[in-house]
C-alpha cells in the first residue's frame, strides 16, 4: 500500500514531469517555425500570416531572436483566461465554450465541499486509532478516512450531516448550471447564423433503418421510415408526400446516394498522391538520383521500380476508377438509397414537421432532428435496417466481453499497486522490491502509468463500435461512444479497482478469517483505495493535462509533412492538425472524477485538492487549446449537456449507497436508515431538472422559430433560399475540385422537377388545390375537370 512518502515521490514526478511540459511549450510555441502547430486556429480563421522573416538573419524564420520573449514564456495562462465567455462563443461556438464549464462545474462543486471536509471531517477522522488495533494494511493516509472511525460510534453523525450537505450543494450547483446552460443554447440559436440544417430533413426508408432519436440542434429535422411506392421512385415520392403534407413550407429535397465504395476510392488515391508527391519533391532536389523502390510488403521485398513511374500509374488507374464508379453511381437506381434531405421555407414549417406525428401510421414518416451537413456521418446512410438491428446486437455483446475481460488488466495493475501484500504471500519476492526508492517508484507511481497504458487504444475501440451500430451523424457517435466509455470506467477502473485492490490488499486478512468477516473487511477497506487513485489522478490529470499542450505528436508530424510533402501554401495549410475537443474521451474522463470525489469526499478527504489542482489546471490548459488549436468538426449547440448532467447525478446516488453499504458494516444502525432517504430525493431533483430544462435540448419551440422567421423576412426580403440551401447536403465525394467535373457535379447540385404521380395504387392522396385552402382527392381534381 502506498504510503505519505510513496504519495510524495509520485507527486514529485508527476510536478516535475508537468512542469517539464509546460517549460518545453512555453519555448516551442514562440518559435517561428512551430506557429502553425501552436496557433492552427487562426491560420484557419484566416486571422494570422506566418511571421515575416528578416531579411539580415535568415535564422530568425526558424528560431525567436528575441530575448524578452523568452523572459514572458508564461504569459499564455493569463492570456488564456482573458478572453470574455461571449467573445469566446462567437470564436470557438457554444459546444466548446460550454465543455470549458464541465470543469467550472467541478471546481463550484468540490471548493466548498473540501473546504469543509478538511475543516471538519478530517479532525474527527484523525482522533482514532482503530486502525492500529485492526491488523489490516494501512497507510497514514487511511487515518484521515472514515475507516479510522470505530465501529458503532457515534461520530458517524458527522458523515451523514456532510453527506445530506454535500448532496444538497452539489444539486444547487448542478440545477443553476443546467439553467445558465439552457438559456445560452437558446440564446445561441436565437442568434444564430442561417445555417442549411435551419431548413433540412432527413427523409429515410422504413426498408432502410431506424435511427437514433437524437436531436444535435433544435432546428435540425430527420424524417425517416418512408414506405416503399410500387409506382413511385424515391424522388417522386418524397416530393409528393411533403407537398401534400407541407404545401406551405416544402421548398426542395436531396436524395441521398450510397457512394461508400466512391469515398473508399477517392480516400485512397489521396494516399498516393501524398507518396507521389514525396518522390517528385525527393527528385526536385536532387535530379541525380531517380527515387526508386520495392513493390512487395512495406518495401521489404519484391521487384525494384522507379517510384515515380509506379504511383503514377496506380494514381491515373484510380483516376478512371474514381470516373467509373462516378459514372455507375448516378446512373444505377440501386445506389439511390431510399434516403433524402428535405428543406423548408421556414424553420418553423421544419420545426412543426420534426415534432409531430407525419402520417397514420405511427412507424412510417417518423420525424426528428437532421444533422447539420459537416455532422454527417455519410458511410452509415446506406446501412439497411434489419443489418443495424444485427450490428447493435452485436455491438453490445461484444462491449460486454471487453468490459468483462478488462479485469484482468486490472487486477495486474492492482496487484502493482500493494507490494506489502503479495510479500507476504510470496515473500521470494520481497529482496527484489524492497530497495526504497524502488519501493516508492512502483506503489506511487507505476500503477497510475499502467492504467493509463492499458487504456489508451480504448477510445478508439469504443468508437469503431459506435460506427459500427449504424449511428449518421458525428455527435451521436461521440455521445455513444463517450457513454460506452463512461460506463467501462464506472465498472472496470472504479468498481473493479476497489474489488481486486481490496482482494490484493487484504490478502493475509481474507485468508485467516472466517466467510462472515469479508464484508466487513471489504467495507473497510474501501476507503483505503484512495491512495491507488491519487496516483491514477497525478499520473492522469495533471502529467497527462500538461502533455495534451504540448501537442508533440501533431508537431512531428507536421514537420516531417513540411518537410517531405508541402509545395505550396495551401499544402502547409492542410499540413497543420489543429484537432478538436475529443468529447467521446475528455468527457467520460471528467466525470471519472466527479464519481471519485463524490464518492470519497466523505470517505477520503484527502483525495479532492488533488482533483481540484486537475480541475484547474485543466480548465486553464484547454482554454488555450480551444483559443488558440482546436477547431471544431460540428456545433450541436451544447447538446451533450443533459449527459453531463444525468452521469454527475448517478455518481452522487452511487456515492450515496456505497457510503449506506460501508456505514451498515459499521454497525450505525442509528445513521444508516436516514441515508436512504438521500437517493430517493436525488432521483426526485434529477426528475425535476429533466422535465424543466431537457425539452431545451430536444424540441425546438415554435414562438423562437416564428420569431426568427419574421425577423429575417423583415431583413432579407429577397433572400434566394433554394440557392443557398442547393448544395448543402451533397456527398463530400461529389464536391471533390480534383475528381468531379462539371457535368456530373450539376447533377448532384439539380433539385428534383415537380412530376406528376404514378400511384394508381393511391387514387385517393389529397393534393393542394389551386388556391391553396382545402385539399383536394385525385379523383375529385377529375370530378372538377369534367363538369361543364
Amino acid at each position: 500500500m502506498a504510503t505519505l512518502n510513496d504519495i510524495g515521490v509520485a507527486a514529485a514526478i508527476n510536478i516535475l514531469t508537468a512542469f517539464a511540459f509546460f517549460l518545453a511549450f512555453a519555448m516551442l510555441r514562440i518559435q517561428p517555425v512551430n506557429d502553425r502547430v501552436y496557433f492552427p486556429k487562426w491560420y484557419i480563421k484566416g486571422l494570422r500570416s506566418s511571421p515575416s522573416v528578416n531579411g539580415s538573419a535568415f535564422a530568425s524564420k526558424f528560431v525567436n531572436l528575441d530575448l524578452r520573449s523568452y523572459t514572458r514564456f508564461l504569459n499564455w495562462m493569463p492570456a488564456a483566461l482573458q478572453m470574455p465567455e461571449p467573445e469566446l462563443i462567437d470564436h470557438a461556438g457554444l459546444d466548446s465554450a460550454v465543455y470549458l464549464r464541465i470543469y467550472l462545474l467541478g471546481l463550484k462543486i468540490f471548493g466548498p465541499i473540501a473546504l469543509i471536509a478538511f475543516t471538519v471531517m478530517i479532525p474527527v477522522n484523525w482522533s482514532n486509532n482503530t486502525l492500529e488495533h485492526s491488523g489490516l494494511t494501512y497507510s497514514d493516509i487511511d487515518k484521515l478516512s472514515i475507516s479510522n472511525i470505530p465501529i458503532g460510534s457515534h461520530k458517524f453523525w458527522t458523515h451523514l450531516v456532510l453527506a445530506y450537505g454535500f448532496t444538497f450543494w452539489t444539486c444547487y450547483v448542478l440545477k443553476r448550471e443546467y439553467e445558465i446552460v439552457a438559456a445560452m443554447r437558446l440564446h445561441f440559436l436565437a442568434s444564430d447564423q442561417r445555417r442549411p440544417d435551419q431548413f433540412t430533413v432527413t427523409s429515410i426508408s422504413v426498408t432502410s433503418f431506424i435511427r437514433e432519436s437524437s436531436l444535435d440542434l433544435i432546428n435540425k429535422v430527420l424524417v425517416r421510415n418512408v414506405p416503399p411506392d410500387p409506382d413511385e421512385s424515391v424522388t417522386e415520392l418524397v416530393q409528393h408526400f411533403f407537398l401534400v403534407n407541407h404545401p406551405h413550407h416544402y421548398l426542395s429535397h436531396q436524395l441521398v446516394y450510397n457512394a461508400n465504395k466512391l469515398s473508399e476510392l477517392v480516400n485512397e488515391k489521396k494516399k498516393i498522391q501524398n507518396w507521389l508527391d514525396f518522390y517528385q519533391n525527393k527528385y526536385k532536389r536532387n535530379p541525380s538520383n531517380r527515387p526508386s523502390l520495392k513493390t512487395g510488403f512495406l518495401g521489404l521485398w519484391g521487384n525494384r521500380v522507379d517510384a515515380i513511374d509506379f504511383y503514377t500509374s496506380i494514381v491515373e488507374r484510380l483516376s478512371r476508377d474514381i470516373c467509373g464508379e462516378r459514372e455507375k453511381v448516378s446512373s444505377n437506381t440501386k445506389s439511390i438509397m431510399p434516403a433524402a434531405f428535405v428543406s423548408f421555407k421556414t424553420r418553423w414549417g421544419a420545426a412543426v414537421c420534426a415534432q409531430t406525428q407525419q402520417s397514420r401510421n405511427p412507424t412510417t414518416w417518423l420525424t426528428e432532428w437532421a444533422p447539420e451537413p459537416r455532422d454527417v456521418f455519410w458511410e452509415n446512410l446506406a446501412i439497411p435496417f434489419v443489418f443495424l438491428t444485427i450490428r447493435r446486437l452485436i455491438a453490445a455483446i461484444a462491449f460486454f466481453f471487453l468490459t468483462f475481460f478488462f479485469m484482468i488488466p486490472i487486477a495486474i495493475v492492482q496487484s502493482l499497486a500493494n507490494i506489502e501484500s503479495i510479500e507476504k504471500a510470496l515473500p521470494f519476492l520481497k529482496p527484489i522490491i524492497e530497495v526504497k526508492i524502488i519501493k516508492s517508484f512502483i506503489q506511487g507511481f507505476l500503477p497510475g502509468i499502467a492504467l493509463k497504458i492499458f487504456l489508451l487504444f480504448l477510445p478508439t475501440i469504443l468508437m469503431v463500435m459506435s460506427k459500427f451500430e449504424g449511428f449518421i451523424s458525428l455527435s451521436a457517435l461521440e455521445r455513444r461512444s463517450a457513454s460506452r466509455y463512461y460506463f467501462f470506467q464506472f465498472i472496470n477502473v472504479f468498481l473493479g479497482s476497489i474489488i481486486t485492490g481490496t482482494a490484493f490488499q487484504q490478502l493475509n486478512h481474507f485468508i485467516h478469517q472466517s466467510s462472515s468477516q469479508i464484508p466487513k473487511t471489504i467495507g473497510v477497506s474501501i476507503p483505503m483505495k484512495a491512495t491507488f487513485f491519487i496516483t491514477y489522478i497525478m499520473v492522469d490529470g495533471w502529467a497527462g493535462v500538461a502533455g495534451e499542450i504540448l501537442r508533440l505528436k501533431p508537431l512531428i508530424i507536421y514537420h516531417l509533412k513540411n518537410s517531405f510533402l508541402v509545395k505550396t501554401e495551401k499544402d502547409r495549410e492542410e499540413a497543420m492538425d489543429p484537432g478538436t475537443v475529443s468529447f467521446n474521451t475528455g468527457e467520460p474522463q471528467i466525470q471519472l472524477y466527479f464519481l471519485l470525489g463524490l464518492v470519497y469526499a466523505v470517505v477520503t478527504p484527502m483525495l479532492l485538492p488533488f482533483i481540484i489542482v486537475f480541475f484547474a489546471l485543466a480548465y486553464v490548459v484547454y482554454r488555450h487549446q480551444i483559443i488558440n488549436v482546436y477547431h471544431q468538426e460540428y456545433e450541436s449547440a451544447a447538446a451533450f449537456w443533459p449527459d453531463v448532467h444525468v452521469r454527475v447525478v448517478a455518481a452522487l446516488i452511487v456515492s450515496q449507497l456505497l457510503l449506506m453499504g460501508l456505514l451498515s458494516t459499521k454497525e450505525a444502525s442509528q445513521s444508516t436508515p436516514l441515508l436512504i432517504t438521500l437517493p430517493v430525493l436525488t432521483i426526485c431533483f434529477h426528475r425535476f431538472c429533466k422535465g424543466r430544462y431537457e425539452p431545451a435540448f430536444a424540441r425546438y419551440p415554435l414562438q423562437e422559430a416564428m420569431m426568427k422567421d419574421t425577423l429575417e423576412r423583415a431583413k432579407e426580403a429577397t433572400l434566394n433560399l433554394k440557392g443557398f440551401l442547393q448544395n448543402a447536403y451533397i456527398h463530400p465525394v461529389f464536391k471533390s475540385a480534383d475528381d468531379s467535373d462539371s457535368e456530373s457535379e450539376s447533377e448532384w447540385e439539380r433539385s428534383p422537377a415537380l412530376v406528376a404521380t404514378k400511384r394508381t395504387s393511391k387514387r385517393f392522396t389529397p393534393m393542394p388545390s389551386k388556391d391553396g385552402g382545402s385539399l383536394l382527392s385525385l379523383d375529385q381534381v377529375n370530378d372538377e375537370c369534367l363538369k361543364p
